[in-house]
């Protein structure tokens, strides 16, 4: 992705589906034919059908005119660093080439302190001992309160000026959705945007595809007249590839309304939040999702599969579609593997699937908001918090994001255009991507200036030929990128966890999950509407109501606080 965007447990817009798609390490650089098929070839045309880009004017600055600033702001510093999430360890600081010249040109030097695993655990244990590290990655919300309100976060406020790129690129509009109650900003956002973005979405096995006389495919009705064909011709092939923990029906969902990607939990009706359960576009989600479960069209291990046995089918051309979260990283690597030994293999994106009678150009799974993925806070065990910050409002820089994310000048590149954008010289043309990637650039970029960097990469993936253009950049572009809602207004709505309305959340969260397993398995239609009508009673019965007025007015603060 991007980045990555960017997906989490039950966090403001995303929903319990999302958890894993954060396996794809948002904080890496995700460098990386739509909607509607015909009778000849795989789905290829935009329905937004928006013209070209022009290519900005290319006034370039050489090495020698640019190093001596490099990193001018930066004070020297050394901290430990800690991401709050079991899935993530992070790397040796100065081992890959960027960090290592990050240590000897801007003497910044960082000691991570690993989650092995069990991160809340970690979490919970630093914080009793007082042994907080001087920097944490983490969810915006519930976790920072626990550390802001003893008082063990530093405020940024007295920075923002003296260090300026946050506050010019992030604006003070999202700084605002960011301060604490307080009116005090303690966290710096990752991936924070002012365009669209996003990586979910549809993608489809090329050659069956082809095999299968390349149908129609752009509605539900016939997704699921294909998927049949597909179990018929293909017994060894997985007709339809949810995602772990089934995390891509939330992307179905966003195909049975227009401009409606998931909202974990809640539904927007007017100016309030009412029962997820009693929504309609919902519940014919439902319907349909268990309707290919129990006809075998769906995967039917997906409550106990992994990414990597998701990747394995991927990569091995056995699966005829897949829908998630994110497509695009998985998509790329699953095309590059099919077609090193069949270069008519592969996967293509489509536009989004829908259901009929809907305009296809409104249709967006994905959703994104301006405040990014996550945020990072800096602990008051840190001896210079200033340096620190020095260092990340550099890294959020146009300067420090075109190191982080592709490599130090000399590397790959030796100039940069008008706009900041790389110009690719003999290695970066020629460089396998595959050898590029054992530079493990885009690794620790923390703080990620989405905009930036996705105008940036679809530039640089401009100069390249055909053959070597990067397949998630053009998917991202073609299709994930359009078919993305801002949902900034909806951060932000989740309660304390020891909050009246937090036990509140923690019950309907157990609810919904148990509601989403035994749906999967419901004999017909009328079974599932059954279910989710005791869902949606067990939900009220404990205190459902009071959870959905709280959010609503978190809601409405957000807002205000646009305006």
């Amino acid at each position: 992705m991007k980045s990555t965007k960017r997906y989490h447990p039950f966090k403001g817009r995303q929903s319990h589906f999302c958890l894993l798609l954060s396996v794809v390490l948002c904080s890496v650089l995700l460098i990386a034919g739509c909607g509607g098929g015909n009778n000849t070839a795989a789905p290829s045309a935009d329905p937004t059908k928006e013209p070209a880009a022009t290519e900005a004017a290319t006034a370039s600055a050489s090495p020698e005119a640019t190093s001596a600033a490099v990193g001018s702001t930066v004070k020297p510093v050394s901290f430990t660093y800690y991401s709050n999430y079991d899935w993530d360890t992070t790397e040796e600081w100065g081992r890959d080439s960027t960090t290592k010249w990050i240590a000897d040109t801007l003497k910044v030097k960082m000691t991570p302190v690993q989650s092995s695993g069990a991160a809340e655990t970690k979490f919970s244990t630093m914080i009793a001992s007082g042994s907080l590290p001087d920097v944490i990655m983490m969810d915006r919300g519930a976790n920072v309160e626990r550390l802001r309100q003893p008082g063990l976060l530093v405020p940024f406020d007295d920075y923002l000026d003296r260090y300026p790129n946050l506050k010019k690129n992030a604006g003070e509009a999202t700084l605002n959705m960011l301060r604490s109650e307080d009116g005090k900003l303690y966290q710096f956002p990752n991936w924070y945007t002012s365009s669209p973005n996003g990586n979910g979405g549809w993608i489809i096995n090329r050659k069956i595809y082809k095999e299968l006389g390349s149908p129609k495919l752009e509605t539900y009705d016939e997704l699921y007249a294909y998927l049949k064909q597909v179990k018929v011709k293909y017994p060894d092939v997985v007709p339809l590839e949810v995602g772990a923990k089934g995390r891509g029906l939330e992307t179905m969902y966003g195909g049975f309304a227009e401009n409606k990607p998931y909202l974990p939990k809640a539904n927007p009706v007017g100016n309030t939040l009412q029962s997820i359960f009693e929504d309609q576009v919902f519940i014919d989600n439902m319907q349909y999702a268990s309707k290919l479960f129990r006809e075998k069209l769906i995967t039917q291990d997906l409550f106990t599969q992994t990414g990597d046995q998701i990747s394995e089918k991927l990569k091995t051309g056995r699966v005829a579609v897949y829908v998630d979260g994110d497509v695009v990283n998985p998509g790329r690597g699953a095309d590059t593997a099919l077609r090193t030994t069949d270069p008519d293999a592969g996967y293509d994106i489509i536009w989004p699937i829908h259901k009929a009678g809907l305009d296809a150009t409104q249709i967006t799974p994905n959703n994104y908001n301006s405040l990014g993925w996550n945020v990072l806070v800096i602990t008051k065990n840190a001896k210079d918090p200033e340096a620190i910050f020095s260092y990340l409002d550099w890294v959020t820089s146009e300067e420090g994001q075109r190191i982080l994310n592709f490599g130090r000048q000399g590397l790959y590149w030796d100039e940069y255009d008008a706009d900041g954008v790389p110009i690719l010289n003999e290695a970066g043309l020629n460089t396998p991507q595959g050898d590029k990637d054992k530079e493990r650039i885009g690794r620790f970029n923390w703080v990620g200036n989405t905009t930036f960097i996705d105008q940036t990469k679809a530039k640089m993936d401009a100069q390249l030929p055909a053959d070597k253009q990067n397949w998630t950049t053009l998917a991202q572009q073609k299709v994930t990128w359009k078919t993305s809602k801002n949902f900034t207004e909806f951060v932000n709505l989740d309660p304390l966890p020891d909050s009246e309305e937090g036990t509140i959340a923690t019950a309907v969260n157990d609810i919904y999950q148990e509601v989403f397993a035994k749906t999967l398995y419901a004999k017909s239609d009328d079974e599932v509407l059954s279910l989710l009508n005791k869902a949606n009673e067990d939900a009220k019965k404990a205190g459902y109501e009071k959870l959905l007025k709280f959010q609503t007015a978190k809601w409405q603060d957000n807002l205000s606080k646009m305006k």
